[in-house]
């Protein structure tokens, strides 16, 4: 019997450690309009041309809904999510690495490092992006470190 109850009570812990972090994701990546990368395709930074994704090719990720350009895009990203979600969950890269503040991006504004997708403000004249080539060794360190207090 007790082995019952600790299977449920583990079963249990699980759940609710898994809900937990679906609400952390929900809390602190970018977002907009419950769309996870301003409804952009993640797929498509991968094949060198962002475009915004369609409704009627969606799924839910750990919370995030994601949305594609076609079926074959959403049928890449549920095979591997992790390989297309946004580093910094989407926020601004730059930023991330230089003050550890959660800016927002102009999802067309992008780079590919080390097979992850880093996304940059550019607005008014200011593209961090070119500060980011600067010194993308540093602030991609930095980044991570400050992201990682968003998200533990």
């Amino acid at each position: 019997m007790k082995t019952i109850y600790g299977v449920m009570l583990f079963i249990l812990i699980v759940g609710q450690a898994h809900g937990q972090s679906d609400d952390v994701r929900k809390k602190q990546y970018n977002v907009k309009n419950a769309v996870a990368l301003g409804g952009y395709d993640a797929v498509s930074y991968f094949d060198g041309k962002p475009q915004e994704g369609a409704s009627e090719f969606k799924t839910v990720y750990k919370g995030l809904v994601y949305e594609f350009v076609s079926q074959s895009n959403l049928t890449k990203f549920t095979a591997n999510p992790g390989k297309y979600e946004p580093a910094y969950g989407g926020w601004c890269a730059f930023a991330m690495g230089e003050s550890g503040e959660k800016v927002k991006v102009d999802p067309e504004t992008y780079t590919i490092l080390d097979g992850k997708l880093y996304l940059f403000y550019n607005f008014w004249g200011n593209n961090t992006l070119t500060d980011w080539k600067k010194n993308e060794k540093k602030l991609k360190e930095a980044g991570d470190r400050n992201w990682d207090k968003f998200v533990h």
